[in-house]
């Protein structure tokens, strides 16, 4: 039987986690009153509850992409990710094929689903499961924290966008794939994808897998202010990879090295802007609980398998 915990950022989607939170804890009380509901009290909690859990425990992640690469990057190597995405981007569960199936239903298969093992990526020490960019994608997953809050998904990236684009100076940049390098020039962006969106959705690397053990890198070479405007269209579309300015090349091993710190996130959350990174792919090291034929409806709960009690955490 696997032990769990249920994380719940309260915070996540702007706040709408929040609102959601005693319905999250009705269905508990009904369907898995032995699991426990554990709330976050600010950024990094989520990381330092999944450490608290038992080393063989699902750890069920409870927001958006933000929640669940705190989970990640904490998530010891018996413990199974589990992810109920209703936060604002959720590229990680839309790589997981678990967006849209509904609150109750991802409850259910985060808890009793079966576990389907991804690829993972390691930027500089970070674990991440879906994006590890830098550049502008990067600036603007920073900036668009301060998005209204009305604005989620692909709508708040659009904003953020638009007001990075006011002040873009493009930095010099070397690109190294599997020890070749592969671009050197001005650089807009560039981002290496476990899943095949970022952003909410935006299609970057609509040709990468999270199970095949590599990662696929997608840059920007030199753009102007209107030349961003002008791929925009083709980007949300998934028909960027024609243009001569953007690049792509596939590998497990990415260094990149700037004249200047740049912007650096993964999986959405910022992290210390820095001249050089490293990353790298580690194949079948994240197990998230996504099996599709858990998902084909919530499980008759009168036959669902039971999971271990766990103590509420002390703080």
């Amino acid at each position: 039987m696997d032990p769990a915990v249920i994380i719940v950022n309260p915070a996540a989607g702007r706040g709408r986690v929040g609102g959601q939170l005693a319905r999250i804890q009705a269905w508990v009380r009904r369907w898995a009153p032995e699991v426990s509901v554990w709330v976050t009290e600010g950024p990094g909690h989520a990381s330092e509850l999944t450490r608290r859990a038992p080393p063989d425990a699902r750890v069920v992640a409870v927001g958006g992409d933000g929640t669940a690469h705190e989970v990640v990057r904490a998530l010891g190597p018996g413990q199974v990710l589990g992810l109920v995405p209703v936060g604002s981007g959720n590229d990680i569960a839309r790589m997981a094929g678990l967006r849209r199936v509904g609150l109750e239903r991802a409850l259910a298969t985060a808890l009793w689903g079966g576990i389907v093992r991804y690829d993972r990526g390691i930027v500089d020490g970070e674990p991440f499961a879906s994006s590890a960019t830098a550049g502008l994608d990067a600036a603007v997953a920073r900036r668009a924290f301060a998005a209204p809050r009305y604005l989620r998904g692909l709508p708040r990236y659009l904003w953020a966008l638009a007001a990075e684009l006011r002040g873009l100076a493009l930095p010099q940049a070397r690109i190294e794939v599997d020890r070749e390098e592969v671009y050197a020039g001005p650089m807009l962006l560039a981002a290496m994808m476990n899943s095949a969106t970022y952003g909410g959705g935006f299609p970057i690397a609509p040709m990468a897998r999270p199970d095949d053990g590599r990662l696929e890198l997608v840059w920007a070479g030199a753009f102007t202010r209107l030349g961003v405007l002008g791929i925009l269209p083709r980007l949300l579309a998934g028909r960027h990879l024609g243009h001569p300015r953007i690049g792509h090349r596939s590998g497990v091993r990415f260094r990149l090295s700037f004249d200047r710190p740049v912007p650096i996130q993964a999986d959405g959350e910022v992290l210390p802007e820095r001249a050089e990174i490293e990353v790298v792919i580690e194949p079948a090291a994240l197990p998230i609980a996504a099996d599709p034929g858990a998902r084909e409806g919530t499980p008759a709960l009168e036959e669902a398998r039971p999971v271990t009690a766990m103590p509420e955490p002390t703080v």
